[in-house]
Protein backbone atom coordinates (compact mmCIF):
# COMPACT_ATOMS: atom_id res chain seq x y z
CA UNK A 1 0.00 0.00 0.00
CA UNK A 2 1.05 3.61 -0.46
CA UNK A 3 2.53 4.92 2.78
CA UNK A 4 2.90 8.51 1.56
CA UNK A 5 2.03 11.18 4.12
CA UNK A 6 -0.01 12.85 1.36
CA UNK A 7 -2.48 9.95 1.24
CA UNK A 8 -5.17 9.67 3.90
CA UNK A 9 -6.91 6.58 2.50
CA UNK A 10 -5.45 3.90 0.25
CA UNK A 11 -7.51 0.75 -0.38
CA UNK A 12 -7.57 -2.12 -2.86
CA UNK A 13 -10.14 -4.74 -3.81
CA UNK A 14 -12.73 -3.99 -1.13
CA UNK A 15 -15.85 -6.15 -1.28
CA UNK A 16 -18.81 -6.30 1.12
CA UNK A 17 -22.06 -8.27 1.07
CA UNK A 18 -25.15 -8.26 3.27
CA UNK A 19 -27.61 -11.15 3.17
CA UNK A 20 -26.03 -12.54 0.02
CA UNK A 21 -26.24 -9.17 -1.80
CA UNK A 22 -22.95 -7.58 -2.81
CA UNK A 23 -23.12 -3.88 -1.91
CA UNK A 24 -19.45 -3.02 -2.54
CA UNK A 25 -17.61 -4.71 -5.39
CA UNK A 26 -13.81 -4.83 -5.79
CA UNK A 27 -13.33 -1.16 -4.91
CA UNK A 28 -9.89 0.44 -5.07
CA UNK A 29 -9.16 4.13 -4.51
CA UNK A 30 -6.98 6.75 -2.87
CA UNK A 31 -7.98 9.91 -1.02
CA UNK A 32 -5.47 12.69 -0.44
CA UNK A 33 -4.99 14.25 2.98
CA UNK A 34 -6.75 17.58 3.38
CA UNK A 35 -9.08 16.91 0.45
CA UNK A 36 -12.87 16.93 0.22
CA UNK A 37 -13.95 13.71 -1.49
CA UNK A 38 -17.56 13.42 -2.62
CA UNK A 39 -19.52 10.21 -3.13
CA UNK A 40 -22.52 10.26 -5.44
CA UNK A 41 -24.90 7.62 -6.71
CA UNK A 42 -28.47 6.29 -6.49
CA UNK A 43 -30.09 5.56 -3.14
CA UNK A 44 -29.05 2.16 -1.89
CA UNK A 45 -26.01 2.04 -4.16
CA UNK A 46 -23.44 1.44 -1.40
CA UNK A 47 -22.14 4.98 -0.80
CA UNK A 48 -22.52 4.96 2.97
CA UNK A 49 -21.27 1.37 3.24
CA UNK A 50 -18.21 2.30 1.20
CA UNK A 51 -17.45 5.32 3.37
CA UNK A 52 -17.76 3.24 6.54
CA UNK A 53 -15.41 0.58 5.18
CA UNK A 54 -12.86 3.19 4.09
CA UNK A 55 -12.52 4.51 7.63
CA UNK A 56 -12.63 1.22 9.52
CA UNK A 57 -16.23 1.44 10.78
CA UNK A 58 -17.15 -1.70 8.80
CA UNK A 59 -14.98 -4.72 8.04
CA UNK A 60 -14.89 -5.73 4.35
CA UNK A 61 -15.33 -9.35 3.31
CA UNK A 62 -12.15 -9.04 1.25
CA UNK A 63 -9.60 -6.44 0.28
CA UNK A 64 -7.02 -4.42 2.15
CA UNK A 65 -6.04 -0.85 2.82
CA UNK A 66 -4.96 1.90 5.15
CA UNK A 67 -6.73 4.90 6.63
CA UNK A 68 -4.73 7.68 8.28
CA UNK A 69 -1.75 5.32 8.22
CA UNK A 70 -3.59 2.52 10.05
CA UNK A 71 -4.58 -0.85 8.62
CA UNK A 72 -8.37 -0.90 8.13
CA UNK A 73 -8.54 -4.58 9.15
CA UNK A 74 -6.21 -4.65 12.18
CA UNK A 75 -6.39 -1.08 13.49
CA UNK A 76 -10.09 -0.22 13.24
CA UNK A 77 -10.29 1.00 16.86
CA UNK A 78 -7.36 3.37 16.34
CA UNK A 79 -9.00 4.74 13.19
CA UNK A 80 -12.33 5.31 14.93
CA UNK A 81 -10.69 7.58 17.49
CA UNK A 82 -9.56 9.88 14.64
CA UNK A 83 -12.95 10.08 12.90
CA UNK A 84 -15.80 12.60 13.23
CA UNK A 85 -19.17 11.45 11.85
CA UNK A 86 -22.07 13.78 11.01
CA UNK A 87 -25.23 11.98 9.98
CA UNK A 88 -28.22 13.33 8.05
CA UNK A 89 -30.39 13.10 11.14
CA UNK A 90 -29.69 15.59 13.94
CA UNK A 91 -28.42 13.42 16.80
CA UNK A 92 -27.61 15.86 19.62
CA UNK A 93 -29.77 16.43 22.69
CA UNK A 94 -32.81 18.53 21.79
CA UNK A 95 -33.45 19.62 25.38
CA UNK A 96 -29.90 20.84 26.03
CA UNK A 97 -28.66 24.25 24.97
CA UNK A 98 -26.04 24.84 22.31
CA UNK A 99 -23.41 25.36 24.99
CA UNK A 100 -24.49 22.35 27.04
CA UNK A 101 -24.38 20.05 24.02
CA UNK A 102 -20.87 21.14 23.08
CA UNK A 103 -19.59 20.96 26.65
CA UNK A 104 -21.08 17.48 26.99
CA UNK A 105 -19.31 16.30 23.82
CA UNK A 106 -16.05 17.87 24.99
CA UNK A 107 -16.25 16.00 28.30
CA UNK A 108 -17.12 12.72 26.55
CA UNK A 109 -13.89 13.04 24.58
CA UNK A 110 -11.92 13.99 27.67
CA UNK A 111 -10.87 17.46 26.55
CA UNK A 112 -8.97 19.25 29.30
CA UNK A 113 -10.98 22.48 29.11
CA UNK A 114 -14.50 21.51 28.06
CA UNK A 115 -15.97 24.96 28.63
CA UNK A 116 -13.17 26.68 26.74
CA UNK A 117 -13.40 24.22 23.83
CA UNK A 118 -17.16 24.76 23.58
CA UNK A 119 -16.75 28.53 23.79
CA UNK A 120 -14.15 28.53 20.99
CA UNK A 121 -16.32 26.34 18.76
CA UNK A 122 -19.36 28.58 19.32
CA UNK A 123 -17.32 31.56 18.19
CA UNK A 124 -15.84 29.76 15.19
CA UNK A 125 -19.20 28.63 13.85
CA UNK A 126 -20.98 31.95 14.36
CA UNK A 127 -23.22 30.62 17.13
CA UNK A 128 -22.45 33.50 19.48
CA UNK A 129 -25.67 34.82 21.00
CA UNK A 130 -27.33 31.40 20.73
CA UNK A 131 -25.34 29.69 23.48
CA UNK A 132 -28.34 29.21 25.76
CA UNK A 133 -30.89 28.40 23.06
CA UNK A 134 -32.19 24.83 23.21
CA UNK A 135 -30.91 22.70 20.33
CA UNK A 136 -34.45 21.56 19.58
CA UNK A 137 -35.52 25.15 18.93
CA UNK A 138 -32.83 25.82 16.30
CA UNK A 139 -33.65 26.03 12.59
CA UNK A 140 -32.23 23.41 10.23
CA UNK A 141 -29.23 25.53 9.29
CA UNK A 142 -28.26 26.31 12.89
CA UNK A 143 -28.71 22.66 13.89
CA UNK A 144 -26.37 21.78 11.07
CA UNK A 145 -23.72 24.17 12.38
CA UNK A 146 -24.09 22.78 15.89
CA UNK A 147 -23.77 19.20 14.65
CA UNK A 148 -20.65 20.12 12.67
CA UNK A 149 -19.19 21.78 15.76
CA UNK A 150 -19.88 18.71 17.88
CA UNK A 151 -18.26 16.24 15.51
CA UNK A 152 -15.16 18.40 14.94
CA UNK A 153 -14.72 19.42 18.58
CA UNK A 154 -12.24 16.60 19.38
CA UNK A 155 -10.12 17.61 16.34
CA UNK A 156 -10.56 14.47 14.19
CA UNK A 157 -8.27 13.85 11.24
CA UNK A 158 -11.09 12.45 9.11
CA UNK A 159 -14.65 13.78 8.85
CA UNK A 160 -17.57 11.77 7.46
CA UNK A 161 -20.62 13.67 6.22
CA UNK A 162 -23.64 11.58 5.25
CA UNK A 163 -26.12 13.76 3.31
CA UNK A 164 -25.27 16.64 5.65
CA UNK A 165 -27.37 19.42 4.10
CA UNK A 166 -30.65 17.65 3.32
CA UNK A 167 -33.53 20.03 4.01
CA UNK A 168 -31.30 23.07 4.59
CA UNK A 169 -31.79 26.36 2.77
CA UNK A 170 -29.26 27.48 0.10
CA UNK A 171 -27.56 30.14 2.23
CA UNK A 172 -27.06 27.74 5.14
CA UNK A 173 -25.66 25.17 2.71
CA UNK A 174 -23.20 27.70 1.32
CA UNK A 175 -22.09 28.76 4.81
CA UNK A 176 -21.68 25.10 5.74
CA UNK A 177 -19.48 24.41 2.73
CA UNK A 178 -17.37 27.48 3.38
CA UNK A 179 -16.61 26.04 6.82
CA UNK A 180 -15.85 22.59 5.37
CA UNK A 181 -13.33 24.14 2.99
CA UNK A 182 -11.75 26.05 5.87
CA UNK A 183 -11.41 22.79 7.84
CA UNK A 184 -9.88 21.02 4.83
CA UNK A 185 -7.41 23.87 4.39
CA UNK A 186 -6.29 23.17 7.98
CA UNK A 187 -5.55 19.55 7.00
CA UNK A 188 -8.83 17.75 7.75
CA UNK A 189 -9.78 15.05 5.22
CA UNK A 190 -13.51 14.99 4.42
CA UNK A 191 -15.63 12.21 2.91
CA UNK A 192 -19.10 13.38 1.96
CA UNK A 193 -22.14 11.58 0.54
CA UNK A 194 -24.45 13.93 -1.34
CA UNK A 195 -27.16 14.07 -4.01
CA UNK A 196 -26.69 17.75 -4.79
CA UNK A 197 -24.73 18.48 -7.97
CA UNK A 198 -23.67 21.93 -6.77
CA UNK A 199 -22.23 20.31 -3.63
CA UNK A 200 -20.41 17.70 -5.70
CA UNK A 201 -18.82 20.53 -7.65
CA UNK A 202 -17.49 21.97 -4.38
CA UNK A 203 -15.52 18.76 -3.71
CA UNK A 204 -11.87 18.46 -4.70
CA UNK A 205 -12.56 15.00 -6.13
CA UNK A 206 -15.69 12.91 -6.60
CA UNK A 207 -16.61 9.27 -7.10
CA UNK A 208 -19.78 7.85 -8.60
CA UNK A 209 -20.88 4.54 -7.08
CA UNK A 210 -23.81 2.60 -8.51
CA UNK A 211 -24.97 -0.56 -6.75
CA UNK A 212 -21.56 -1.34 -5.33
CA UNK A 213 -19.51 -0.56 -8.42
CA UNK A 214 -17.18 2.43 -8.67
CA UNK A 215 -17.97 3.71 -12.15
CA UNK A 216 -15.84 6.85 -12.28
CA UNK A 217 -13.77 9.10 -10.05
CA UNK A 218 -11.49 12.12 -10.24
CA UNK A 219 -11.92 15.87 -10.33
CA UNK A 220 -15.21 17.20 -11.69
CA UNK A 221 -13.42 18.22 -14.88
CA UNK A 222 -11.88 14.75 -15.26
CA UNK A 223 -15.20 12.98 -14.67
CA UNK A 224 -16.99 15.12 -17.26
CA UNK A 225 -14.18 14.72 -19.80
CA UNK A 226 -14.06 10.97 -19.22
CA UNK A 227 -17.77 10.57 -19.87
CA UNK A 228 -17.25 11.03 -23.64
CA UNK A 229 -20.75 12.48 -23.82
CA UNK A 230 -21.90 14.65 -26.69
CA UNK A 231 -24.68 16.91 -25.47
CA UNK A 232 -27.22 19.15 -27.20
CA UNK A 233 -29.40 21.71 -25.45
CA UNK A 234 -32.76 22.05 -27.17
CA UNK A 235 -35.25 24.90 -26.69
CA UNK A 236 -38.56 25.60 -28.38
CA UNK A 237 -41.99 24.07 -28.73
CA UNK A 238 -43.33 20.66 -27.67
CA UNK A 239 -40.25 19.46 -25.80
CA UNK A 240 -42.36 16.75 -24.18
CA UNK A 241 -43.14 15.37 -27.63
CA UNK A 242 -39.45 15.49 -28.54
CA UNK A 243 -38.59 13.64 -25.34
CA UNK A 244 -41.00 10.84 -26.23
CA UNK A 245 -39.73 10.67 -29.79
CA UNK A 246 -36.02 10.46 -28.89
CA UNK A 247 -36.13 8.26 -25.78
CA UNK A 248 -34.71 4.84 -26.60
CA UNK A 249 -33.39 5.82 -30.03
CA UNK A 250 -29.96 4.44 -31.04
CA UNK A 251 -27.16 6.61 -29.66
CA UNK A 252 -29.49 8.60 -27.38
CA UNK A 253 -28.33 7.72 -23.88
CA UNK A 254 -30.13 10.51 -22.06
CA UNK A 255 -33.03 12.89 -22.64
CA UNK A 256 -33.68 15.12 -19.63
CA UNK A 257 -35.57 18.39 -19.10
CA UNK A 258 -33.67 21.31 -17.56
CA UNK A 259 -36.07 24.20 -16.93
CA UNK A 260 -37.34 25.40 -20.32
CA UNK A 261 -34.77 23.38 -22.24
CA UNK A 262 -33.98 19.74 -22.96
CA UNK A 263 -30.59 18.02 -22.73
CA UNK A 264 -30.02 15.25 -25.28
CA UNK A 265 -26.81 13.27 -24.84
CA UNK A 266 -25.05 10.18 -26.11
CA UNK A 267 -21.63 8.53 -26.21
CA UNK A 268 -21.88 7.19 -29.78
CA UNK A 269 -21.63 10.42 -31.75
CA UNK A 270 -22.52 8.94 -35.15
CA UNK A 271 -25.59 7.10 -33.83
CA UNK A 272 -26.70 10.16 -31.85
CA UNK A 273 -26.42 12.45 -34.86
CA UNK A 274 -28.37 10.01 -37.02
CA UNK A 275 -31.18 9.73 -34.46
CA UNK A 276 -31.62 13.45 -33.93
CA UNK A 277 -31.21 14.39 -37.62
CA UNK A 278 -34.97 14.37 -38.42
CA UNK A 279 -35.57 16.98 -35.69
CA UNK A 280 -32.53 19.21 -36.21
CA UNK A 281 -34.23 21.46 -38.79
CA UNK A 282 -37.77 21.15 -37.48
CA UNK A 283 -39.54 24.50 -37.17
CA UNK A 284 -39.89 25.69 -33.59
CA UNK A 285 -36.89 23.76 -32.21
CA UNK A 286 -33.48 25.30 -31.59
CA UNK A 287 -30.46 23.03 -31.13
CA UNK A 288 -27.22 24.12 -29.48
CA UNK A 289 -24.23 21.84 -28.91
CA UNK A 290 -23.04 22.32 -25.33
CA UNK A 291 -20.58 20.91 -22.86
CA UNK A 292 -22.15 18.17 -20.72
CA UNK A 293 -22.90 19.15 -17.15
CA UNK A 294 -22.02 17.01 -14.14
CA UNK A 295 -25.71 16.21 -13.80
CA UNK A 296 -25.79 15.03 -17.44
CA UNK A 297 -22.95 12.64 -16.68
CA UNK A 298 -24.59 11.24 -13.56
CA UNK A 299 -28.02 10.82 -15.16
CA UNK A 300 -26.39 8.93 -18.02
CA UNK A 301 -24.38 6.76 -15.59
CA UNK A 302 -27.51 6.02 -13.58
CA UNK A 303 -29.34 5.05 -16.75
CA UNK A 304 -26.88 2.27 -17.55
CA UNK A 305 -26.43 1.04 -13.97
CA UNK A 306 -28.07 -2.21 -12.92
CA UNK A 307 -29.80 -2.36 -9.55
CA UNK A 308 -28.45 -5.51 -7.90
CA UNK A 309 -31.40 -5.63 -5.49
CA UNK A 310 -34.00 -6.07 -8.22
Amino acid sequence: MNASNDIAIDVKGLTKSFGGREVVHDLSMQVKRGSIYGFLGPNGSGKTTTIRILCGLLTPDSGEGTCLGYDILRDAEKIKRQVGYMTQRFSLYQDLSVRENLEFVARIYGLADARGAARDMIKRLGLSGREEQLAGELSGGWKQRLALGACTLPSPKLLLLDEPTAGVDPKARRDFWNEIHALAADGLTVLVSTHYMDEAERCHEIAYIAYGHLLTHGTVEEVIAGSALTTYTVTGEDLNGLTAALTGKPGVDMVAPFGTSLHVSGRDVAALEASIAPWRDKSGLHWHKSAPSLEDVFIELMGRSKDNFQ
